[in-house]
């Protein structure tokens, strides 16, 4: 494991909160989790698109389960996702299995990823 470079905490900090926000709109709120920076252990990865070096992170939950990941290119593109798992709180036909944030720099998009609740 190795800390994530000084030039890359700040976009990190903006990934971890569009995923709490998003986080807090779909997780029951005695369920909602305590999504932080500071629990992701990175890695550093080569970026397939070109061959520079870019970070990996995971997040762990309390039984050593993956729950989250954080990808960052070397062009500074993000995609992250963590683990909800739970109804919908305001939509009984979904479930939601987890949020994902992507996008470059300070232009990030975040989404809910739903499933049919059957």
């Amino acid at each position: 494991m190795q800390p994530l470079p000084l030039e890359l905490q700040g976009l990190a900090e903006r990934v971890v909160q569009a995923l709490q926000q998003e986080a807090v709109k779909f997780a029951p709120s005695d369920a909602t989790p305590q999504i932080a920076l500071a629990a992701v252990q990175f890695t550093p990865v080569i970026d397939p698109g070109n061959q520079l070096p870019g970070y990996q992170g995971v997040w762990r939950n309390a039984r050593n389960d993956r729950c989250g990941v954080m990808t960052i290119n070397s062009d500074h593109s993000v995609y992250a996702e963590y683990d909800l798992f739970c109804p919908h709180p305001r939509d009984e036909r979904w479930f939601v299995e987890m949020v994902t944030v992507w996008g470059r720099g300070g232009d990030l998009r975040s989404e809910p990823s739903l499933i049919p609740n059957v």
